[in-house]
C-alpha cells in the first residue's frame, strides 16, 4: 500500500497547476492520478487559449486580475512567455447584443469603448455595415494552454510528486488517517484528496460518498478556416456569445460559442455546429468563409453559478473544479488560492488585492 502527503484527481491545467503548488508548498510525496494514458486530454489541449481581463463572473474576473503578474512569474522561471499580446474585440451587431455589450462588459474598467468605424479600423474584416457598437480590451492575450501545463508538470516532478496515468479511481472511502483510494492494481493512503477531475468530478464525490455539486460539462466546437487573416487582428468575440474568431497561424479559428450540455466523455465535434460557426460570423464579416481545415470539439465544465469550486466537501476531500472556460486564464491564481485553502494557510497578498476571496469560491456556496 502506498501513503501520499496528497493525491489529486485529475491531469488537466486545474489538477497539475494545484498538484505543483502542493508539492512546492511542503506537502510530501504528493501524487497526481489521471485516468487515460495521457494527461490533458479533455479539455486543456482543446482550448481556444486566451486571457481575457474581465471575463467571468465577478469571482472568475478576480481570478483573471490575480493570474496576471503570476503568468510573468511563471515566464521568467520558464525562460519562455506564455501569454502573447491580442486584444479582445468585442462585437454587438444587433440591437440584443447591444443591450448586453452596454449594460455587461462596457462597464468593465478593462474594456474601453469603441465606434463602429473604429471597430472597423482594427479588424478590417467587420462589415461597418453590420456593427452597431463595440468594446475593446487591450490586455488581452493569447495563451500557451500546452506550454503551461508542461511547465507546471516540470515543477510538480522536480518537486517530488509522482504521476499515474491510466489510474482510474475505482473506490474511495474514509481511513483512520484520511482517505483510502482504490486504483485497478493497487491502493492509495493520503491525508488529503483533491478532486480536479473537470466533468468527471461529481461523479467521484458521489463514489466517496460525498454530496456532489451539480456540476454541468458543455460541448464547445472549433473549426480552422481558411481565411484572409492578419497575424495581429484581434479576438473578435460576440457581445451576446453568439460566435468568435481569431487568427490561428495562417488561418481563422471560428467557434458559434455553443454550449451544449453532454454527460462527461470524449467531445465530438458536430458537423452542424460548424457550419453555424462559419455562417455567423459571415453573417458579419467580408471573409467569405468556406473551406474547413479541421475542427474538434472540447468540453467545459460549469457550477450551478458559474464560479470555480475550491475548498473541502468532507473531511480530507476537496474539490477544484468547474472552472468554465477560464481554466487556462485562471490557474496561477486559482492553483495558489487551492494550495492556500486546503493547506490551512493564508491566501496570498497578491491574491487578496485582486479581490479574491475564499469564501466566494467554497463549495458550501452550493448547498
Amino acid at each position: 500500500m502506498t501513503t501520499a502527503g496528497a493525491v489529486v484527481v485529475g491531469g488537466g491545467i486545474g489538477g497539475m497547476s494545484v498538484a505543483a503548488e502542493l508539492a512546492a508548498a511542503g506537502v510530501e510525496r504528493p501524487v497526481l492520478l489521471e485516468a487515460e494514458s495521457e494527461l490533458a486530454r479533455h479539455t486543456t489541449g482543446r482550448s481556444a487559449a486566451s486571457y481575457i481581463p474581465g471575463h467571468g463572473s465577478t469571482p472568475m474576473r478576480a481570478l483573471v486580475a490575480a493570474s496576471r503578474d503570476r503568468f510573468d512569474a511563471l515566464a521568467d522561471e520558464a525562460g519562455h512567455p506564455f501569454l502573447r499580446p491580442r486584444p479582445v474585440l468585442h462585437v454587438a451587431t444587433t440591437a440584443d447584443e447591444e443591450r448586453v455589450l452596454r449594460d455587461e462588459i462596457l462597464p468593465l474598467d478593462p474594456v474601453e469603448e469603441l465606434t463602429p468605424a473604429e471597430a472597423v479600423r482594427r479588424w478590417p474584416a467587420l462589415r461597418s455595415d453590420a456593427v452597431r457598437a463595440a468594446g475593446w480590451v487591450a490586455d488581452a492575450h493569447d495563451a500557451d494552454p500546452i506550454g503551461l501545463h508542461q511547465h507546471y508538470r516540470r515543477r510538480f516532478r522536480h518537486a517530488g510528486g509522482t504521476i499515474r496515468t491510466g489510474a482510474p479511481v475505482v473506490g474511495m472511502a474514509p481511513a483512520s488517517t484520511g482517505w483510502h483510494l482504490d486504483l485497478p492494481d493497487d491502493g492509495l493512503d493520503t491525508d488529503l484528496v483533491v478532486l480536479a477531475a473537470g466533468a468527471w468530478t461529481d461523479r467521484l464525490l458521489a463514489l466517496a460518498g460525498a454530496p456532489v455539486l451539480g456540476l454541468q460539462a458543455y460541448r464547445r466546437t472549433i473549426a480552422i478556416v481558411r481565411a484572409d487573416v492578419r497575424p495581429d487582428d484581434p479576438f473578435a468575440v460576440s457581445a451576446a456569445d453568439a460566435w468568435y474568431a481569431k487568427p490561428e497561424g495562417r488561418y481563422l479559428l471560428v467557434s458559434p460559442s455553443e454550449e451544449t450540455p453532454q454527460d462527461p466523455g470524449d467531445a465530438r465535434p458536430d458537423e452542424l455546429d460548424v457550419a453555424l460557426g462559419l455562417e455567423r460570423v459571415d453573417a458579419v464579416t467580408t471573409l467569405g468563409l468556406r473551406s474547413v481545415v479541421t475542427s474538434w470539439a472540447g468540453q467545459r465544465t460549469f457550477a450551478p453559478d458559474r464560479t470555480l469550486v475550491v475548498g473541502e466537501r468532507v473531511p480530507g476531500l476537496a474539490v477544484v473544479a468547474g472552472q468554465g472556460g477560464s481554466g487556462i486564464e485562471t490557474a496561477p491564481a486559482a492553483a495558489a488560492l487551492a494550495a492556500a485553502v486546503l493547506l490551512g494557510r493564508p491566501v496570498p497578498d497578491d491574491l487578496r488585492r485582486c479581490g479574491v476571496e475564499p469564501a466566494a469560491y467554497h463549495p458550501d456556496r452550493l448547498l
